[in-house]
């Protein structure tokens, strides 16, 4: 259990960007929504501090992030989703937890915490970009139900394959406008405990102090993060990705005189220096601006831009079982060749 006050909420927002691994979406939005809601101090609670069999919903924002700065949700946005899924499930949830321990969505389910209790959990614990990347589906737990807006109401998908949840979701969220909120429910906080990535906010919140200090060196930086520095450059081309045009290949001429080369979709999936891949995903891949120390969503790293590139470590969650962590290598994305070798 630990106690967050507002003052830390910076804090939490910066480790959760860094999580995105270049996705995810930025942070200050959600920041700003929630800054002033009658919750605080908040406490989070660590999935063991409840009762396992409290019902819980995971709450998330979908599609483009950047439509949700456009249109800012409400603050009461999954009021609907929430008592759709308690209809459905016929039991009322207590608690909330994170869809993904990520980004913006990191932050989301504090617009809930007020009616339910804050458990320190969620399903990816990195950015992903695909609902049937959930950890719940991967690990195929039974009852789970996913909500989400369709712009005019809401709709419920009820089913046991992953890719059906992707798929009907992904749909309305195109008819809500692009971007919406969803909901998982149908799991208790006893359900965390094998099937979700657990701590990520005390992660978020580790890793955003340490980035407090952007006078360190970028390898003491790196350190600090619990993570190591793959390499720092100009970016001198972007390309797609041959046989992806969603994917793109990023090209820097490393400080070293290394060639290295980002790897990247709406995430950062690989860094290969000198042709040989020396981080991938599930590995978090985090590029900052080397003067300014901003974290770069993909889309900002553009030419001429000088980049640092920092490999956190993977969620233990994935790497624990070989059939989890094909879900989230880069040839779950379509990227062949990009694993890293032993």
């Amino acid at each position: 259990m630990d106690i967050l006050g507002r003052e830390r909420l910076a804090a939490l927002g910066r480790g959760f960007e860094l999580l995105g691994s270049g996705g995810g979406g930025g942070t200050t939005m959600m920041e700003l929504m929630v800054a002033d809601a009658p919750v605080w101090p908040l406490t989070v609670h660590a999935a063991t501090d409840l009762d396992p069999g409290t019902p819980c919903v995971a709450a998330a924002f979908a599609g483009s992030t950047y439509l949700l700065a456009e249109r800012i949700p409400a603050a009461d946005v999954f009021d609907p989703l929430v008592e759709a899924a308690e209809r459905w499930t016929g039991v009322g949830a207590a608690a909330v937890c994170a869809l993904e321990g990520a980004g913006l969505n990191g932050l989301t389910p504090l617009l809930l915490a007020g009616a339910h209790a804050l458990v320190d959990a969620d399903f990816m614990g990195r950015a992903l970009p695909r609902l049937d990347q959930l950890s719940l589906l991967v690990d195929a737990v039974p009852g789970v139900i996913a909500v989400c807006d369709t712009g005019r109401g809401v709709a419920v998908v009820d089913s046991q394959r992953p890719a059906d949840v992707e798929a009907l979701v992904r749909s309305s969220i195109v008819q809500a406008g692009g971007a919406g909120a969803v909901l998982v429910a149908g799991f208790t906080v006893g359900d965390l405990l094998e099937h979700a990535v657990l701590g990520t906010y005390s992660r978020a919140l580790a890793l955003g102090g340490a980035a407090e200090d952007d006078a360190l060196p970028l390898d003491a930086l790196a350190a600090a993060l619990g993570g190591r520095l793959l390499g720092a450059g100009r970016v001198t081309a972007i390309d797609p990705a041959p046989g992806d045009p969603f994917a793109s290949a990023v090209e820097l001429a490393g400080d070293d005189g290394a060639v290295l080369r980002i790897v990247a979709r709406s995430e950062l999936l690989a860094f290969v220096r000198d042709g040989e891949t020396v981080a991938a995903s599930p590995e978090i891949i985090v590029a900052l601006d080397t003067i300014s120390r901003d974290i770069l969503q993909a889309d900002a790293i553009t030419l001429a831009r000088h980049v640092a590139v920092v490999a956190l470590p993977a969620p233990g969650w994935w790497l624990a079982d070989p059939a989890r962590v094909r879900h989230v290598t880069p040839s779950a994305f379509g990227l062949a060749g990009l694993e890293v070798q032993a």
